[in-house]
């Protein structure tokens, strides 16, 4: 959870690229809700009623302490500047993401594969 508040934040944080628009100077909000990012933002995936949205969790006090150690600033070194993360659903990480190639394989943690922007991500 503490990779993906890093995600989050270093979205919220970049100086330039698509997620400096989306954020419009700082907007977790509009990183979060930004449609077809994260799954538990949405109601419906695939057509389909998504059960895991955050609108049917209950927040524990694990959660909120991880809110509030992502937004006093804090990351998890291992992520570094990344922007994007994914669950392959294989043993291996592809060596970009997204498909445009602004995102290069920086690590993985546990089943989830970490990728930080290339020179290309400012053109995006």
């Amino acid at each position: 959870m503490k990779a993906v508040a890093s995600v989050i934040l270093n979205r919220v944080n970049v100086s330039d690229g698509e997620y400096a628009r989306i954020s419009q100077g700082g907007s977790v909000r509009n990183i979060i809700f930004q449609p077809g990012q994260f799954d538990c933002a949405t109601e419906t995936l695939f057509n389909r009623y998504n059960p895991q949205n955050i609108y049917n969790m209950n927040p524990t006090e694990e959660h909120y302490y991880i809110a509030d150690w992502a937004l006093a600033g804090n990351r998890l070194n291992e992520i570094g500047e990344c922007l994007w993360y994914l669950n392959p659903f294989k043993a291996s990480c592809d060596t970009t993401f997204p498909r445009n190639g602004s995102g290069t394989f920086h690590t993985r943690l546990g089943e989830h594969c970490f990728y930080r922007p290339t020179s290309q991500y400012t053109n995006t």
